[in-house]
């Protein structure tokens, strides 16, 4: 898979794309995908996922707060391994969001050459989002490409979408983002230096530089999977603001307890597998009573960990 970040960077003879946000590369963007490589790839041609950088409501309407739910990186990732050839992620901007659709199809056409499009049944681009799918089909008989619609996918009476994960994960409500997605819900970042409290108290942290801009699941403790250097370790992981010991807002940690794991990870990329939610955060009267809990949550998650093994 090749990763551009402008269609500026591409110039392809021809092929099959799609286009759109693709934020968590979800289930439903999972079936467009799968449908697209699978159609495409029986025919000869590359497939190209074409998507954006900022997320458009980030622009059009002034986000501020943590929202996505994938990088660009771990985004084109996953589509790659979705057997997507080429993914473009092209930034989104004011003056893009003002182009028409014709304007827009035009600069398509001049760097992929699309003989085939696949949209999701809700798709819209170009100003005002005049370019749903009635217009993108007109605009094929111009350009030389044909339309493909995919009509919503349903889980348990909801479309799946990247809005009804960031609900579940504001709920700490793991089980239904996972089911959307269709894995577990992953953070990451770079272990780096904390102010050191957890080894003092005997159970040492990884305190997780995570992506500003990425959505957490709702303050609390969790039992995760920690991917270290190509291995998988047991977790607990707090999500939050460390009440025992913060008296001042402040903003959220993300601090794990590697378990059964006694070296030092700074430096050390992480990947953290959201498996369950043990309880809410909480202030404790006294750091004793903050470390007995916290080894009854160590407990806790072993024997979550042992069933998800034996399972």
């Amino acid at each position: 898979m090749q990763h551009y970040q402008s269609l500026n960077e591409v110039n392809l003879p021809a092929a099959w794309m799609t286009i759109g946000s693709f934020d968590g590369v979800h289930r439903g963007h999972q079936v467009i995908i799968r449908k697209l490589v699978e159609s495409a790839h029986a025919v000869g041609f590359p497939v190209v996922v074409l998507t954006f950088f900022p997320h458009p409501n980030v622009v059009l309407r002034s986000k501020l707060e943590p929202f996505y739910l994938t990088n660009p990186e771990e985004r084109a990732a996953l589509l790659g391994n979705l057997g997507v050839d080429v993914v473009i992620t092209h930034p989104f901007t004011q003056g893009l969001a003002e182009m028409s659709a014709h304007e827009f199809i035009a600069l398509v056409d001049r760097h992929l050459h699309p003989r085939h499009i696949m949209v999701g049944y809700d798709f819209a681009l170009g100003r005002g989002r005049e370019g749903n799918v009635n217009r993108l089909s007109q605009l094929g008989a111009e350009f030389g490409y044909t339309l493909d619609v995919i009509q919503p996918i349903q889980m348990e009476g909801e479309i799946v979408s990247s809005s009804q994960i960031r609900s579940a994960l504001a709920e700490g409500d793991l089980i239904k983002a996972e089911k959307l997605l269709g894995r577990p819900y992953q953070v990451s970042g770079e272990v780096v230096h904390g102010d050191g409290r957890g080894r003092l108290l005997g159970i040492p942290t990884a305190n997780l530089d995570v992506w500003q801009w990425r959505v957490l699941p709702k303050a609390g403790v969790y039992v995760c999977q920690a991917h270290i250097e190509g291995q998988i370790w047991g977790a607990v992981t707090n999500v939050g603001v460390r009440p025992t010991f913060e008296n001042q807002p402040a903003l959220p940690h993300v601090e794990a307890h590697v378990l059964d794991m006694n070296r030092d990870l700074y430096g050390q990329q992480v990947q953290l597998d959201f498996l369950g939610r043990l309880r809410d955060e909480k202030r404790f009267p006294s750091v004793e009573m903050l470390v007995e809990q916290i080894q009854l949550d160590i407990q806790s998650a072993k024997n979550m960990l042992n069933q998800v093994n034996l399972e």
